[in-house]
This record gives C-alpha cells, sequence and structure tokens, in this order.
C-alpha cells in the first residue's frame, strides 16, 4: 500500500517559508513582493485557478494584483499590456493566464513577459536557462514535482524515470530537471507503443497527458513512484491521469488528485515570485 505524498501539507509548509521571507525582504529593499495576474476572458477554470493564486499570495503577504480583460482584448493590445508591467519597477512579476482565447498567439505574448518576471517559467530564456543549467525561472509545476520527490527522500541517480507526456509546461521542463538529478529518462506519451510495458520498467512514473486513469494498477511495477499530474473534470469531479485506487496497492508512494500537485504549482509560483523580486531589487 502506497504512501500518500500530501501535496497540501506540504505547500502549507513552504507558504510559511515564503511568509516568514517577505519581512526581510520588505526591510531590505523597501517595498513589497508584486506579482500582477493577468486573466483574459470568463472560462471558469482560469478563473478558480487565479482565485487559488491570489489567496495564496495574501496569505504569504504577497501584494498580488489581478487585471481581467474581456476576452475581446485584440492581441496587439494584450501585448502592450504586458509592456506596460515590464517597464513598471514596482512590478515583480507576471502571469498571463492560460489559455489565451483563439485570437490570441500565446507564445506571442510568454515572449514579450520581461525574463526576470515571468513567475510561470516559460519565457524561450528561461527554458533555454533550464535545458542548459544555467540560472533562470524554474516551472513552477515541475519545480513543485520535484520539490515532493525530495520530500519523501527519494534518490533518483541512476533510477529510470518515465514522463508520460510531452508538454511545454510538464512534460519536457521535468525532463530536464530529471536530468540534474542524474535518472535515466523517457519521455512517453499518448502515441507511445506499448505505454504498460514502458510504465512497467519505470522506477518513477510521472503522468501528465491529461487522460482520466489512464495509468492503472497493473501498468505499475511493485515500489515504485507515482507523481499523477492530470487534472480531468469528469461527472463534476476533478480526476488524474493515475487510477488512484489500483496504483496504490503497487507503488511505494503516490499523489492525489486534488490535493498533490496542484497547491505544490502555487506554492512554488510564491516562490519565483520571490526570487524575480530578490533578482531585480537586487540590481
Amino acid at each position: 500500500m502506497a504512501t500518500v505524498i500530501d501535496g497540501k501539507a506540504l505547500s502549507k509548509e513552504i507558504r510559511a517559508q515564503v511568509k516568514d521571507q517577505v519581512p526581510a525582504l520588505e526591510k531590505k529593499y523597501g517595498k513589497t513582493p508584486h506579482l500582477v495576474v493577468v486573466l483574459v476572458g470568463e472560462d471558469p477554470a482560469s478563473q478558480s485557478y487565479v482565485r487559488a493564486k491570489e489567496r495564496a499570495c495574501e496569505r504569504a503577504g504577497i501584494r498580488s494584483t489581478k487585471l481581467t480583460k474581456d476576452p475581446s482584448i485584440s492581441e496587439e493590445e494584450l501585448i502592450n499590456l504586458v509592456k506596460s508591467l515590464n517597464e513598471d519597477p514596482d512590478v515583480h512579476g507576471i502571469l498571463v493566464q492560460l489559455p489565451l482565447p483563439d485570437h490570441i498567439d500565446a507564445n506571442k505574448v510568454i515572449d514579450t513577459i520581461e525574463q526576470k518576471k515571468d513567475v510561470d517559467g516559460f519565457h524561450p530564456l528561461n527554458i533555454a536557462a533550464l535545458q542548459i543549467g544555467t540560472p533562470g525561472v524554474l516551472p513552477a509545476t515541475p519545480k513543485g514535482i520535484m520539490t515532493m520527490l525530495e520530500s519523501i527522500n527519494v534518490d533518483l541517480q541512476g533510477k529510470k524515470a518515465l514522463i508520460v507526456g510531452r508538454s511545454n509546461i510538464v512534460g519536457k521542463p521535468i525532463a530536464q530537471l530529471l536530468l540534474r538529478k542524474h535518472a535515466t529518462v523517457t519521455i512517453a506519451h499518448s502515441r507511445t507503443k506499448d505505454l504498460k510495458k514502458e510504465c512497467l520498467d519505470a522506477d518513477v512514473i510521472i503522468a501528465a497527458v491529461g487522460r482520466a486513469k489512464m495509468i492503472t494498477g497493473d501498468m505499475i511495477k511493485e515500489g515504485a513512484v507515482v507523481i499523477d499530474v492530470g487534472v480531468n473534470r469528469v461527472d463534476g469531479k476533478l480526476i488524474g491521469d493515475v487510477d488512484f485506487e489500483s496504483a496504490k496497492e503497487k507503488a511505494s508512494f503516490i499523489t492525489p488528485v486534488p490535493g498533490g500537485v496542484g497547491p505544490m504549482t502555487i506554492a512554488s509560483l510564491l516562490q519565483n515570485t520571490l526570487e524575480c523580486f530578490e533578482v531585480l531589487e537586487s540590481k
């Protein structure tokens, strides 16, 4: 029976650490870290995510501002808004909530964000820094996953790590972070042939493909660590990419959905905001 990695409890510890750091930073630099979130449209999931981020900032003592824009906003107007935030010395972190309306190229918008204010870690220069191992802002979800793995003291050196999913947000960046820890990394996806065989060979499985209960207990070898990044809404409930009930019988450690990776993403976002603040204010 697997031990559940409690993302809520671990994120609470991180948020408390962030809260303890803020007063010292305010005293040192004479200002409060400030995160601005840009929300375009009325997507319910995006609104929920943004509210959670606002609450987390408030509890940690970080100033947060939400800029809500009509979904009819043009790409040029949104880019100009981001540019104005780049130039504002009192803004230390910028997050444009995805997804954006179809008429807006999300890559262009992300590319516009000042690298040192990119708390999501999606800017091409931050992705490049991740690839070559130089300092940069790490994407929040992969950063949170690594914190969870560190919390259970798993030795990744030489271990076989399978990532199911190849997105720019999770799959590709977590592969780089696992490589830094000397894991042997394989990236699988929805078109991988014999996914079960790949899973059964893995010491660590990170499921981030976006298909409810795609990874079942019979696909997991005894004692594997299973990190479920999936968030799928089925019959009004949040379901992960892993069939939790069957998987927990085989895994040594497993994350739940909800209450696993999600809270860690927000905690990592707070850490990134402080990191951006220090980089900008110490110039």
